[in-house]
């Protein structure tokens, strides 16, 4: 693994550009600025913009610059169809989205539809955490590349890791009530009952979106259940107050999550006590990483003050230069042409590649546990003196699911 964008070996991905090239690939970035969801929309524009500026640095792609336009969609997919059709009378063509799956479903059919009424202006939709399954099943399109595991290959590494947990004996769901909140509730349900069935499930909340302010109520209930685990899929504020009731109320249970170690969770998490109690599933966790990837993750820290929260995001911009560099241009038809089926060394190691007939991104997926830094470990979060400990990992071929999608392409 090379310096610079971490990953990616940057003669093949970055090319020579002349010093005076004026020109610019703007992407639009169209994510949360405002609302219960700022903090992770601003965490994912910083993560971009860094990312942008180390391809600048090196040259750009093809002789141009990379612009990333950020685009405040307020966490709502109404708003957020207003900003991209902003992005396209700006003449942008990519653009990037994460926060949110009912965002993420209006997104991938807007652009779909905006493609097909409007030929050769075509967009092209990066997506780096809007994970309803749905989105590469049923509902994909040709235009829209995932680059997180979707809401089942991350619920089957992580029902995997329980199986063999025979202190599980009952579990409570929390997750939020929309699409991928919904998802998660099915996929655990489901997974639980064919590979724990001795596992009982007492109790079942979904909740509204970014909306609680109080969850003791919630904490209230679990601790009555008598649950000695909790599965989420909660992020962003409804997994910070999440955390910081249970630690108010001092509830002694394991956690299952998917963003556990985003803004704010760290924080929320020691007061809890539940050292190496608290799990999440990622495609990447710090202290683990390979070299380079631990270079890139000291100088983001130090230039932006927060984490690499979003591996995926590195992996993303590393596909996105190499098939502009491939393609030798920076239309969507260009680029899309050359991310399906391609495949590149993960951030955080390991084969990774784009399966051509749905557009899902796959690599090694891994689930850590946070406490106390191990001796040697370089990174804690958020200035805590705890830092994640990867415990397991799941090759990318064994996160590979079926997909019912049936890909038109142009």
């Amino acid at each position: 693994m090379k310096s610079g964008l971490a990953g990616c070996a940057l003669a093949l991905c970055l090319s020579a550009a002349p010093a005076l090239a004026q020109d610019t690939i703007k992407i639009g970035y169209i994510d949360p600025l405002s609302g219960g969801g700022a903090s992770t929309g601003e965490g994912g524009l910083k993560t971009y913009m860094f990312l942008t500026e180390q391809v600048n640095a090196a040259g750009g792609l093809n002789g141009k610059k990379l612009e990333v336009v950020p685009l405040d969609n307020k966490g709502n997919p109404q708003e957020t169809l207003i900003q991209a059709q902003k992005a396209a009378d700006q003449g942008i063509h990519i653009i990037i989205q994460g926060d949110g799956s009912s965002v993420g479903i209006a997104l991938e059919d807007w652009v779909t539809k905006f493609n097909q009424r409007n030929p050769g202006k075509e967009i092209l939709y990066l997506n780096y955490g809007a994970i309803d399954p749905v989105m590469t099943n049923d509902k994909c399109s040709y235009w829209h590349f995932r680059f997180e595991a979707d809401v089942n290959m991350m619920m089957a590494a992580l029902t995997t890791f329980m199986i063999d947990r025979p202190s599980i004996k009952k579990v409570y769901l929390i997750n939020q009530d929309y699409s991928f909140g919904q998802a998660v509730h099915v996929a655990a349900r489901a997974m639980l009952a064919k590979k724990r069935p001795d596992i009982q499930i007492v109790g079942d909340e979904l909740i509204p979106l970014l909306k609680v302010t109080d969850f003791s109520p919630y904490i209230a209930k679990i601790k009555a259940s008598g649950a000695d685990s909790v599965i989420t899929g909660n992020w962003g504020q409804d997994m910070t107050l999440l955390l910081k009731s249970a630690a108010d109320a001092g509830l002694q249970t394991d956690w299952y999550t998917y963003y556990a170690s985003a803004v704010g969770g760290p924080t929320a998490i020691k007061p809890t006590g539940l050292a190496h109690r608290i799990f999440e599933v990622q495609e990447g966790f710090p202290n683990s990483a390979p070299e380079a990837a631990q270079k890139f993750e000291t100088e983001f820290r130090a230039k932006e003050g927060m984490s690499v929260w979003y591996p995926r995001a590195v992996n993303e911009m590393n596909v996105l230069a190499k098939a502009i560099t491939l393609a030798k241009a920076d239309d969507a038809k260009s680029i899309a042409a050359q991310l399906e089926g391609m495949k590149v060394e993960a951030f955080d190691g390991g084969d990774a590649w784009i399966r051509k007939d749905d557009h899902q991104f796959f690599t090694d997926l891994y689930i850590a546990s946070i406490g106390p830094l191990d001796p040697g470990a370089k990174f804690d979060e958020e200035g805590t003196g705890w830092g994640w400990k990867t415990i397991g990992a799941v090759k990318a071929i064994d996160t590979v699911l079926p997909t019912t999608c049936q890909m038109e392409r142009p």
